[in-house]
């Protein structure tokens, strides 16, 4: 579960100390300051991942620096990886500077001094960050070295498969165990190291299990992009993934799902929301089915009724039924 600190319950007046010294205790030590202290809002929580953490940030523009002398004072001997969400922020760090935007992500490194600018004009920022421990990350110090506080394009390769599962925190991390959260953070910490290692052109130097799983991570992406082609199998995964279907499948072996029943399940579960869905009414069943990727009418009831016990015509007649009810109360 999420761990929040707000300044919604601080007096106006004191919200920006306040903040600071939450970051300065609970984060790290840091210089804070901004252009418009009196207006200041921020909000930060806290995602247990078991040897990794994720944070999430909304917070008005603001300076951070971290000098030599704060970082003797206090270091959690991190590099971390943020996604920004909203808004623009620059970043110095290692003879290195970088401005991002909404969708990109950056590295810095905690034990090194650094300059981290968020412009009045920006707006509220919003950030989710991995908290990565530097003794687990399986990538040479010198070659991270390289990466630090330059922008990485959130849109393609690996940066956007890591994007699209650290934005995954927001909506479900609560709703997961302390063992799948464990099981998140060490997902988090492969896409991370693959991500970091594409944009080095080290892909090589990544330990065996660290490919397979961001080999993993890729097709399931590729798969939740190409759900509604028809032609979607096994054999067009391995294909565009350059394996032989044998691959695939041993790929799959140790996962809760074989691929053929993940594409199956994923189908099903897009067409249940379409179902109840009050807005896609006047869809018909045949719309549905073929806009997921089911071969016709027939099989996809037939599939839907051995999987949830009811029928998409049934299904949908409750989900009628109870949103009528919800609005009635």
């Amino acid at each position: 579960m999420w761990s929040v600190v707000s300044t919604g319950e601080v007096p106006a007046g004191e919200r920006f100390d306040w903040y600071s010294d939450i970051v300065a205790r609970e984060v790290m030590p840091a210089a804070l300051s901004s252009e418009r202290p009196t207006e200041f809002q921020g909000e930060a929580a806290v995602l247990d991942l078991g040897e990794i953490r994720a944070s999430r940030f909304s917070l008005s523009p603001l300076r951070s620096r971290r000098t030599a002398a704060m970082i003797r004072r206090g270091d959690p001997e991190q590099y971390q990886l943020a996604l920004l969400r909203k808004g623009s922020t620059s970043l110095s760090q290692h003879r290195s500077e970088c401005t991002i935007g909404a969708g990109d992500l950056m590295l810095w490194d905690t034990s090194r001094p650094s300059d981290n600018q968020m412009p009045a004009a920006g707006g509220q920022v919003q950030a989710t960050i991995l908290l990565l421990p530097r003794n687990i990350m399986p990538l040479r110090t010198q070659r991270l070295d390289q990466i630090l506080a330059r922008r990485i394009p959130g849109n393609q390769g690996m940066a956007a498969i890591l994007a699209a599962f650290m934005t995954s925190f927001e909506g479900h991390g609560a709703e997961c165990t302390p063992q799948q959260l464990r099981h998140l953070g060490r997902i988090a910490v492969d896409l991370a190291t693959a991500c970091l290692a594409q944009h080095l052109s080290a892909e090589d130097q990544l330990p065996a299990e660290v490919r397979t799983q961001a080999l993993v991570q890729r097709i399931h992406a590729f798969i939740e992009h190409n759900l509604s082609d028809p032609g979607l199998n096994p054999s067009a995964v391995a294909a565009h993934h350059n394996i032989s279907v044998r691959t695939l499948h041993q790929l799959f072996h140790d996962q809760e799902e074989s691929v053929q029943a993940l594409i199956r399940q994923r189908r099903l579960e897009r067409c249940r929301a379409d179902l109840a869905n009050p807005r896609l009414r006047a869809h018909r069943l045949s719309a549905i089915a073929a806009r997921w990727g089911f071969s016709g009418p027939v099989v996809f009831s037939r599939t839907f009724r051995e999987v949830y016990g009811i029928s998409p015509t049934d299904f949908r007649a409750l989900s009628v039924k109870d949103s009528r009810t919800q609005r009635s109360v």
